[in-house]
């Protein structure tokens, strides 16, 4: 069937983000409230959110507004109709009746429900809407996270099912997988699980929410938010209705009911208005004293808020059985949460699902986990998981396997797609290599890079990766939430500490070197990036031959922010691109100045729609909105390029002082109104030197090589500053800019 128009009844954040995401996907979707002036609302909101939920705002065009009593005839016309309202039955009832009253014959309805389960919504529904009536249950922020559950009963048209499937994965880009109606489907039933051991786990070990956060985090392949900040952020009042939910809708025999109970504390946070980020705070917040502002957290044992100690576990990587055999609390608390969830998500099988698999698909699209409960027990080996945990109970998934000693038990991963994905063709690898920075994927005809450090931070181990996967012709691409957030700056303060600046230079030369013969290989090279691409991550996208780029991307060379300039080719490639637009061929200054911006104020684009402007992305890209489809997509491109022949070098001519002068200016009148100061100005000038080509003229030639070489010795001369190492150890102390 063809969806050509949506109606998304009620303008919350969940009903706002979908019908943005719609608007991503050219679909005509018209909002509606009780009043037209909430949806108007809505519509702002969708406008200046940030992250923003929209590609780009011209999106916009396709969403339409009006209020249920008045517009509610546009119902009559649409292929599918969304309700997004308050979550109570009664109210969902009266909408449904007036829905299946005015809808059209064979139009999908649907409910965005994360609790209410899909009888309790459909049983006044007669037999024919029950066939076309379901619950689409996307995730917040409905641009960014990939899974979309699809709960079905019986009743339903299983061929309208899967061409609704099929839409959300095609136009919408989502992850669907298809669950039966169990309370809280596939992803909330163990994401939620997982928090409340996390914290009630914590909590009997005296654990500190600080200690809780960092060991239930970025170690355990969970985003950095851990439990606590992250139920800040969702908000306590909601987890605390959603865990209710629970309660009311789960057997007494269930696990959960012995995590469900939150905290004591929860209540009184509640009713005094710390109900996380949105209110005035939560088990984090926000202080101020002498203008400045800092982070407290919780004292769960005095109730009171103390500044927040940053917890080092000494983690570079994820490795689940280090982790569990630390000797200490860590290790302990880990390996009970740990165990906890496996054997949770074990006991549910088949009970919510046939498909184990699917479980973790769900918390890695749905909860941005790196690995599921199932992949997390194979990381740690069945053998070393039975050691530790010997009461398996009744557990009979994991009893199998223990009978049979079976230690390789993951089969297919990601089976509710039909695409060949990242994580499916790692499984068919003729030869690995890999290094401590990177894997390198070999199969009959291609290459496949993937970095795995920290937010893939690239070192000298990255680029050598990337050097010795040119042998064929290569894709570089993760499976980890970013493509690259840039150089790894631990890395290079590392040698700063050590006064060892050969080591540094040695590795900035071997950067720009890699980055040049992806470039000109004779081999085609292929970015397929999804999430940060920054800084040396733009560098190695904006030098590789083509770019498949997912929707959901951050693309910028934003050094200037460290103190440091772009040198890895990203000055030289960006002002190449400039210095070929049709204004800068009657201005011998504009690409250069136009770069100056750009690069001066860090700017960013959130979507390839924006990064198009800015030349982050030239002719040679394709936009995916399925990120599943990124290597199906480059597979494609690079059968289509084989013969490839590189492009020509870059030669430049640029006027050296004459168009430093203008940049100097621009930087004297920041300065002067304050919104640079004294070491800003030097970055400044250093930048400036380097795009205005050095002591040249328009008489004479820049070679690619000497534009290699500007950019080396602005980073050297950067580097070696005691204000520039302020604002990195600064950046990656805080997570924030320093102005010095």
């Amino acid at each position: 069937m063809n969806i050509n128009k949506v109606v998304v009844i009620g303008s919350g954040t969940m009903g706002s983000g979908i019908a943005a995401h719609l608007c991503n996907a050219d679909i005509p979707v018209v909002l509606l409230d009780l009043k037209t002036e909430i949806a108007e609302n809505a519509k702002k909101r969708i406008l200046k959110s940030r992250p923003p939920l929209l590609f780009e705002k011209d999106k916009i065009k396709s969403l339409k507004i009006g209020n249920i009593d008045e517009d509610f005839d546009n119902v009559t016309d649409a292929d599918w109709i969304i309700e997004a309202v308050v979550e109570r039955i009664d109210i969902k009832h009266q909408i449904y009746k007036k829905i299946f009253d005015k809808r059209k014959k064979d139009s999908i309805v649907s409910s965005n429900t994360s609790t209410i389960p899909l009888k309790v919504l459909s049983e006044k529904s007669n037999l024919e809407d029950k066939k076309d009536f379901c619950i689409t249950h996307f995730f917040n922020p409905v641009r960014y996270m990939g899974l979309l559950e699809i709960v079905r009963e019986k009743s339903n048209d299983l061929n309208k099912i899967n061409s609704l499937k099929k839409f959300c994965e095609e136009k919408l880009g989502k992850g669907v997988i298809i669950c039966g109606d169990t309370p809280g489907f596939l992803g909330n039933r163990i994401g939620v699980y997982a928090m409340q051991v996390a914290m009630t786990e914590a909590i009997n070990m005296s654990l500190s929410i600080e200690e809780a956060d960092a060991v239930f985090g970025r170690p355990m392949g969970i985003p950095k938010t851990g439990v606590f900040a992250l139920y800040d952020l969702i908000g306590i009042d909601l987890m605390s209705d959603v865990l209710k939910s629970f309660q009311k809708e789960l057997s007494k025999e269930d696990e959960f009911h012995k995590v469900v109970t939150g905290l004591p504390i929860i209540k009184k946070l509640i009713e005094t208005g710390y109900t996380g980020r949105k209110g005035k705070g939560g088990f984090y917040r926000m202080n101020k004293s002498k203008n400045k502002k800092f982070l407290e957290a919780l004292d769960l044992k005095k109730n009171e808020y103390f500044p927040v100690k940053k917890i080092d576990l000494k983690i570079d990587k994820i490795n689940l059985l280090e982790l569990i055999n630390r000797n200490d609390k860590y290790g302990k608390y880990a390996w009970s949460v740990l165990s906890k969830i496996i054997l949770y998500s074990s006991s549910l099988v088949p009970a919510i699902t046939d498909e184990y698999n699917d479980i973790d698909e769900a918390l890695r699209l749905g909860f941005n986990w790196s690995m599921g409960p199932f992949e997390m027990l194979e990381s740690i080996g069945l053998k070393n998981f039975f050691l530790k945990c010997e009461n398996l109970n009744d557990n009979k998934f994991l009893k199998n396997l223990k009978e049979k000693k079976i230690e390789n038990f993951y089969g297919e991963r990601q089976k509710y797609t039909d695409l060949q994905t990242l994580g499916k063709i790692k499984k068919t690898v003729i030869k690995l290599d890999k290094n401590d920075s990177a894997e390198i994927f070999r199969f009959k005809d291609f290459n496949i890079v993937e970095f795995n450090t920290k937010a893939n931070a690239l070192d000298y181990n990255s680029m050598d990766a990337l050097q010795k996967a040119t042998d064929k012709p290569l894709i570089i691409m993760n499976e980890s939430m970013q493509f690259s957030a840039g150089v790894n700056l631990n890395y290079v303060m590392k040698f700063i500490k050590n006064n060892d600046l050969k080591s540094v230079e040695k590795f900035i030369k071997y950067f720009q070197e890699t980055c040049k013969h992806l470039k000109y290989c004779k081999n085609p090279v292929i970015s397929a990036p999804s999430g940060l691409a920054l800084g040396g991550g733009e560098e190695v996208v904006l030098q590789s031959n083509h770019v498949i780029s997912h929707t959901n991307i951050v693309m910028g060379l934003v050094e200037t922010i460290v103190g440091l300039v772009p040198a890895g080719g990203g000055c030289k490639e960006l002002l190449w691109r400039w210095s070929q637009t049709k204004e800068a061929k009657s201005d011998p200054d504009y690409a250069s100045l136009k770069v100056f911006d750009i690069i001066g104020y860090a700017k960013t684009a959130s979507s390839p729609q924006e990064a198009k402007p800015l030349l982050f992305l030239d002719n040679n890209y394709n936009v995916i909105i399925n990120r599943n489809e990124l290597l199906p997509a480059a597979r494609t491109l690079l059968n289509k390029n084989v013969n490839m022949s590189p492009p020509n070098e870059c030669k430049f001519k640029l006027s050296g002082k004459n168009v430093r002068e203008k940049m100097h200016k621009i930087l004297e009148a920041l300065y002067n109104d304050k919104k640079i100061l004294d070491h800003g100005m030097e970055v400044g000038k250093e930048l400036a030197y380097v795009l205005s080509g050095g002591d040249t003229d328009l008489n004479k030639e820049v070679t690619e090589d000497q534009m290699y070489k500007l950019e080396l010795n602005s980073f050297m001369k950067l580097i070696e500053n005691k204000k520039t190492q302020d604002r990195i150890i600064h950046t990656l102390s805080t997570g924030k800019p320093l102005v010095n």
